[in-house]
């Protein structure tokens, strides 16, 4: 008999045939809802949300790797159980749920141990994924660079490495001989843990000559000196459309958790023809696993040395407070310092999901901050709000660079050419015999040499006009 899908491959490409990808597994979402005293009186990202708030984001990131969602459910939690994480009762009310809706796998949002995890699936008789396992499976998905390949499977190995030796410990009792020798069991969890760690071991030089390249690209852009803006933010809050908007680019931005995951990295041209480079870097998530952060502390390191911090927020979101203090959390964990003045910008995004009075009462929040702290309000989806971004950007990169005012003869063509090409023209004006002042703004690393072409120029000043 011959095969309907390569009948449709024959004829001209074309899929006639029976799809044989699996089918999405039909999942169940539990959202566990610790109350601090469950938490021993800490604060997390997810104290910060509403329970349903952090439903949506439970669904959402199931949906991320496409798993049909049957049901979720919220599960208040006064203590945290050590053999299943919930109570008793709630874990037979979820079986039954489990079976009615004939689901293969149950999304607990919550980081489970091996042992929950184990006990969770016997009573359930299906697959248990936990927060930490499920941001692992998105990442694994989205990652396309050898870079990003290489973090994913690092974080899941060291994340599988944990699994193994705690959730096999029951055959440790399997031994044989006289009693101190390991049974076959014991043997084989040495075995497996042994090409475990030998796999990572592989995987951090691999990892470490990444390391090594891009220290000498950031080496090599230095001789060129671009400033490094770098945007940050929780994942969906629209930075990949802001990066494609700034760069005309064409990233993958979609409505979908952590849509982009490797960095790209685009020239700028700002609007008095400063350049810079602006990084696009992964998105940021409430209770982002430890693993994860350190993984891939290398592709951040473009955060890390980054001139500016573009701090994106969808401000349409309900929860863009908790969202905020996440993100900020998170570079703190980086050791980066959000506090130091002028290096982060708050950028508003997504604007235009907001009705016109929402939209001015966060107009008159902006412009209650000092100038130094002030948010940019933007639609990355519109455009709108995206020139005041760059000039904002530029005000910023070019602080404190000194001023000249520069009067060129109308025989200086080559002058006016290497002013253009050198520094950033803020204004002119010509006068009756035909000598246009030039006002420019010039990074110091050229005011030698204006300086040097033009010895009586003087540095301009502030606020007043070029005569």
């Amino acid at each position: 008999m011959t095969d309907s899908h390569d009948d449709g491959q024959r004829a001209g490409g074309r899929k006639t045939g029976i799809d044989r990808r699996p089918e999405p597994a039909l999942a169940l979402v539990v959202v566990p809802v610790a109350t601090r005293r469950a938490r021993g009186g800490e604060e997390d990202g997810a104290a910060r949300r509403s329970p349903e708030a952090q439903r949506a984001e439970a669904v959402g990131l199931a949906a991320a790797i496409d798993l049909v969602i049957a049901g979720s459910t919220i599960v208040n939690l006064t203590t945290l159980r050590p053999a299943t994480l919930l109570g008793k009762g709630k874990v037979e009310e979820i079986a039954a749920l489990v079976k009615a809706e004939a689901a293969e796998l149950v999304f607990v949002d919550h980081a489970l141990t091996p042992v929950q995890q184990r006990n969770l699936e016997k009573a359930w008789s299906a697959k248990v994924l936990d927060r930490t396992g499920l941001i692992l499976e998105i990442f694994g998905r989205r990652a396309r660079t050898k870079e990003g390949t290489l973090q994913v499977e690092h974080a899941h190995l060291t994340y599988q490495k944990s699994r193994l030796v705690r959730s096999w410990t029951h055959l440790e009792r399997q031994r044989g001989g006289f009693g101190f020798l390991g049974g076959p069991g014991e043997t084989q969890i040495e075995a497996d843990r042994r090409v475990i760690q030998e796999r990572l071991t592989k995987i951090e030089r691999e990892l470490e000559q990444v390391t090594r390249t891009r220290r000498l690209h950031r080496s090599a852009r230095r001789k060129v000196p671009y400033p490094i803006v770098a945007l940050v933010g929780y994942t969906n809050a629209g930075k990949s459309t802001l990066f494609n908007r700034l760069t005309r680019a064409d990233v993958l931005a979609k409505d979908l958790l952590f849509a982009t995951l490797d960095p790209t990295l685009r020239v700028v041209r700002l609007p008095h023809k400063t350049e810079i480079l602006l990084s696009d870097t992964v998105g940021f998530i409430s209770d982002l696993p430890t693993m994860l952060v350190a993984a891939f502390r290398a592709t951040l390191e473009e955060v890390l040395e980054a001139e500016i911090i573009l701090h994106v927020r969808d401000m349409a979101h309900e929860d863009a407070e908790a969202q905020g203090a996440d993100v900020e959390t998170i570079l703190g964990e980086l050791g980066i310092d959000t506090e130091k003045a002028g290096r982060v910008i708050e950028v508003w995004n997504k604007t235009d999901l907001l009705g016109a009075e929402a939209r001015m009462q966060l107009a008159n929040r902006a412009a209650r901050r000092s100038d130094g702290e002030r948010p940019i309000l933007v639609s990355a989806e519109t455009g709108e709000g995206v020139d005041g971004l760059l000039d904002a950007i530029e005000a910023r990169i070019t602080a404190g660079r000194p001023e000249y005012d520069v009067r060129i003869g109308a025989e200086d063509g080559a002058g006016r050419h290497w002013l253009h090409e050198h520094s950033d023209v803020l204004g002119s004006k010509t006068d009756a015999r035909g000598r246009t002042t030039y006002r420019v703004r010039i990074d110091p690393a050229h005011s030698e040499a204006l300086l040097g072409r033009y010895p009586d120029i003087k540095r301009a000043s502030l606020g007043k006009a070029a005569e």
